[in-house]
């Protein structure tokens, strides 16, 4: 039997670099899976992708959260970005009974608009509490399966009035009627049995952003209407969706090959977004570590200050002056996730949320691989 070949460090390093050229991109296919290097093993081991896995959070926030995943495949951190996307449950409005409506919205778009208004409340009853709603069949009653555990209803009753306070000739309708403007914050939360243990007071339930507009009204015209808020996930309908985005983009790479300093520096510098480079002085030391540096002490040169501001524009390969000193490139595993909620859930949670779900997929699945087995 052959003996294993073990590729050194540098080797491992250069193949996990995504190569950014002028014109064209490099090196975009994986290659650390068994078969594709004669000789060398590369089957999967548990000790190794935990000693080479890492976590790191660079911003945490409520409403938003950024984090590197490195030392990841590229399959199952997509994984993560469609469950957070489409799998991850939330409580927006399903049904609504429009009673009267005499805007000049249409009660279709009405109803659209509400849908996709964000709602938050007690954590604990929309996440534990909170089951699955289960549509009645064409001859059940409307309201057959809808109980205290699996629907929340809403009301909007507003009608729009001349101000009698108003000046005489007021133009702005804010201040010549009264609910001229009709606002996510005038739906409001009707509890219903066990409703108010879990959704009362701070945790009511109520919308993420009380100021998104639903309508415009003038004196005479009315709005009447009955919703109902079920859990549902962003497969089904993108209003159901916990994230405004959920993204990831590769780590970017800058290597400055040769010394760029004087005007060059500064023009290489705006070659790229503001903090990826930096300029330096030149030091002695700096001239006796490379001798292109000799007889420049006092200038500036260039160096990578932050990389990960970088959005990879290839604007530096375009001039001729940096041929051969830069190159450009993308880190393979290295996976640089942005989280931004819609309200019902933490940032840092619905990641979390999204590692069960997968780890749920994965158990399923080898319960069913198990039972073929057989």
């Amino acid at each position: 039997m052959a003996p294993i070949i073990v590729p050194t460090q540098d080797e491992l390093d250069r193949r996990k670099v995504v190569g950014i050229n002028a014109e064209t991109v490099t090196h975009i296919t994986s290659t650390d899976f068994p078969g594709h290097y004669p000789g060398e093993d590369h089957s999967w081991d548990i000790d190794v992708f935990r000693s080479q896995f890492k976590v790191a959070f660079h911003y945490n926030r409520q409403d938003e959260a950024s984090f590197s995943l490195i030392g990841l495949d590229a399959s199952i951190a997509n994984a993560f970005r469609r469950i957070l996307i489409a799998e991850i449950p939330t409580l927006a409005i399903e049904d609504v009974w429009v009673n009267n409506n005499t805007s000049v919205i249409q009660d279709e778009v009405l109803c659209h608009r509400l849908g996709l208004v964000p709602f938050k409340g007690g954590k604990q009853g929309i996440h534990e509490w909170m089951k699955w709603y289960k549509k009645p069949g064409p001859e059940e009653e409307p309201f057959a399966n809808s109980m205290d555990y699996n629907t929340v209803k809403l009301e909007l009753n507003i009608e729009c009035k001349r101000n009698p306070d108003a000046a005489p000739g007021e133009k702005d309708p804010k201040k010549a009627f009264i609910h001229s403007h009709v606002y996510a914050s005038d739906l409001k939360f009707i509890p219903v049995g066990r409703q108010e243990e879990f959704f009362s007071g701070a945790e009511a339930i109520e919308p993420v952003h009380p100021d998104i507009l639903l309508a415009k009204l003038r004196p005479g015209q009315a709005i009447s209407l009955m919703a109902h808020m079920h859990k549902g996930i962003g497969a089904d309908h993108a209003k159901f969706s916990p994230v405004a985005t959920a993204s990831y983009r590769l780590l970017p790479l800058i290597n400055i090959t040769k010394p760029i300093y004087g005007a060059d520096a500064e023009k290489f510098q705006q070659c790229f977004a503001d903090g990826v480079i930096g300029l330096e002085k030149i030091t002695k030391a700096d001239s006796r570590e490379n001798k292109e540096l000799q007889g420049h002490e006092g200038e500036m040169k260039a160096v990578v200050k932050d990389t990960m501001k970088d959005t990879v524009s290839r604007e530096a390969l375009r001039h001729p002056e940096f041929e051969d000193k830069v190159k450009l490139g993308r880190q393979r595993d290295h996976f640089i996730f942005q989280i931004e909620s819609t309200g019902q859930w933490d940032s840092d949670e619905l990641f979390l949320e999204s590692v069960k779900l997968l780890k749920a997929k994965c158990e399923r699945f080898e319960k069913q691989l198990t039972y073929m087995a057989r």
